[in-house]
């Protein structure tokens, strides 16, 4: 899958450590759709906190910088020790969580400084693209086939790569033209935001396989953890090509 975190090499290694020996309480879609809501409240509690303690202007806050890169990075840590420590979900996800509130709520009032209004449109809009997706996989009008999943997950990792040659750029030259609103930007940013939701398809799949496989409990917090990434990275681009549409009024 393209999702690092509910890839099919995750599911496989659960599986092993389950197969034969696990007798406990397992994972259920329910329980997984719980753990999502709980999740989704411990990052919004702390987003809520980080704006109104910043005063909703970045540019008079005081440690606004130090507070977004110590949350980056933290969070950054935790999901790569819950890629290897999936049994330390129901404790670590969380926490993650919280972790990621904080530089959500900080990116999300810059964003909504320079254009006011923005950040509710871009909450609005993840919302009605993640419905669109569960109602599209429910129905059945979009499934995880493998050929589906082979050009999602090609284009997942090719945007991981343009991530990854514009960070080097920009540090080399100081140029980050992908912050710009010019058309090749805009529509880069449309292509990376339909990526993001497409993975949403996928993410859908592998809980349900999940379920149906009866991994084991923490496995819910687990997979609740990789569905909020993608919700997240969706958001995050839907706020990066509204702010982009918004400069060129």
């Amino acid at each position: 899958m393209s999702n690092p975190i509910l890839s099919e090499k995750t599911f496989e290694n659960a599986r092993q450590t389950s197969a034969g020996v696990y007798s406990g309480d397992v994972m259920t879609m329910k329980g997984t759709i719980n753990k999502s809501i709980l999740l989704f409240i411990t990052l919004l509690v702390p987003a809520a906190w980080i704006w109104w303690k910043m005063g909703g202007d970045p540019t008079a806050a005081e440690g606004l910088r130090g507070w977004m890169i110590g949350s980056a990075i933290l969070g950054f840590v935790l999901s790569l020790v819950l890629m290897f420590k999936k049994s330390w979900a129901p404790v670590l996800a969380p926490l993650y969580a919280a972790v990621e509130g904080v530089f959500i709520g900080l990116v999300s009032m810059v964003f909504n400084y320079f254009y006011d209004g923005i950040v509710m449109q871009a909450v609005g809009i993840t919302l009605l693209v993640f419905a669109a997706m569960l109602v599209a996989y429910r129905t059945g009008l979009l499934r995880a086939t493998p050929m589906f999943t082979k050009i999602i997950v090609m284009a997942t990792l090719g945007v991981a790569l343009f991530y990854l040659i514009n960070m080097i750029v920009t540090w080399i030259t100081g140029n980050n033209w992908y912050a710009g609103s010019s058309t090749l930007s805009i529509v880069i940013s449309a292509v990376v935001a339909g990526i993001a939701a497409f993975n949403l398809i996928l993410d859908f799949n592998m809980i349900e396989e999940g379920s149906k496989s009866g991994f084991p409990k923490y496995m819910e917090w687990f997979c609740a953890f990789g569905l909020m990434v993608t919700i997240v990275w969706l958001y995050l681009e839907i706020l990066r090509l509204l702010a982009k549409l918004n400069s060129r009024d």
